[in-house]
């Protein structure tokens, strides 16, 4: 009888997991969202409204032997999940796949893909009909949402605000910084870098109101609208039974052994942003990860012992709007904008995620 994998989340490692296994055993994705959503483009979604459709993407053709089912994960344990309505699936094995929560619009909680979209249509407006822009984090996401924002409306105020002395955290040359810094400054967009708000503004993010709010160097900063670009949180609130419970971190990021394992526990993987891997959480680590994972559940159902997770190079591509960003990684350097828009930019990946899915 062929071996049941239970992969929990179809998000992007889930899917590349689910995808990679489904020929070599029973596979059911377990999954609350009606799509996969490409959260890669969602800020393109957030600024262009004829994106909204294009990054939710149904799971209909993603599996040919196996099958999606569309709940919540309520209780996992190494013998398989409980689920938020009570059925129990028995796996042999269970790929952990959860991802994690970042605030909108980089990110949406809604499980329903009509009323996700509604919000981004709604945010869409709100933005629309703001002269400023105030962002909380010079991070990737905050950075990439400015360059949408100038992309979008080149005559709207917008600047970034982040406690780091600079941009970007991470293991990135200076001559990457300084290109998208160079490219910030030509958008028009402010960074104001070694300083906090001493409070959050008192409007909800994403809502059009005048606002003003203070450093703590002193600095009055004047907007119609704001949004907080950091915050991940890794999506572990279901209960862990059999021991699992151990491999959580402060913070909710999982531990794993050098194989995506959780220690202790063979049969049981994690993969993605709910790890606690010292990894950037990127839908590229993920999909690596995922076929790290996949490729290890083959190995034991065949009885062989799984290979160690071979970390990617530190890698980035920032896009900055469909015709601007930069990239890098140690084996093309900087990439520059050009390049950028190519590989990412332009497409956002889009035709990437619908090959895997079965759409194209």
């Amino acid at each position: 009888m062929p071996s049941t994998v239970a992969v929990v989340g179809g998000g992007y490692g889930g899917i590349g997991a689910a995808r990679e296994l489904d020929a070599a055993a029973d596979v059911v994705l377990i999954e609350p969202r009606d799509t996969f959503v490409h959260h890669v483009a969602a800020l393109r979604g957030l600024v262009d409204p004829a994106w909204v459709d294009r990054i939710f993407l149904p799971y209909d053709r993603l599996l040919e032997r196996g099958r999606v089912v569309r709940d919540r994960a309520a209780a996992v344990d190494p013998g398989g999940v409980v689920l938020g309505s009570g059925e129990r699936i028995d796996a042999d094995f269970v790929v952990l796949a959860t991802g994690a929560s970042y605030p909108f619009p980089a990110k949406f909680a809604e499980a329903d893909s009509a009323e996700a979209k509604a919000r981004l249509r709604d945010a869409h407006a709100e933005l629309a009909a703001a002269d400023a822009v105030l962002l909380l984090g010079a991070g990737p996401v905050g950075l990439e949402f400015a360059g949408e924002i100038k992309a979008a409306w080149p005559g709207t105020a917008v600047t970034v605000v982040d406690p780091a002395d600079d941009i970007l955290a991470g293991a990135f040359p200076e001559e990457f910084r300084a290109e998208v810094r160079r490219q910030l400054a030509d958008l028009g967009v402010e960074l104001v870098l070694g300083t906090a708000l001493t409070a959050e503004p008192a409007t909800p993010p994403g809502k059009t109101a005048p606002l003003t709010a203070a450093t703590e160097s002193g600095r009055a900063i004047s907007a119609d609208i704001w949004f907080r670009c950091h915050g991940v949180a890794p999506a572990t609130d279901y209960a862990f039974d059999g021991g699992l419970a151990a491999a959580r971190q402060v913070g909710g990021g999982l531990q794993v052994t050098a194989d995506l394992r959780l220690p202790g526990h063979g049969t049981v993987f994690a993969i993605g942003d709910v790890t606690a891997l010292p990894e950037a959480k990127t839908a590229r680590n993920a999909s690596a990860q995922a076929r790290a994972a996949a490729a290890g559940v083959r190995a034991l159902i065949e009885g062989r012992e799984p290979a160690p997770y071979e970390p990617m190079p530190p890698g980035i591509m920032l896009p900055l709007g469909p015709a601007r960003g930069a990239g890098f990684s140690p084996a093309t350097g900087v990439l520059d904008a050009a390049t950028t828009a190519q590989f990412k930019g332009s497409e956002m990946m889009v035709g990437h995620y619908r090959e895997l899915l079965g759409l194209d």
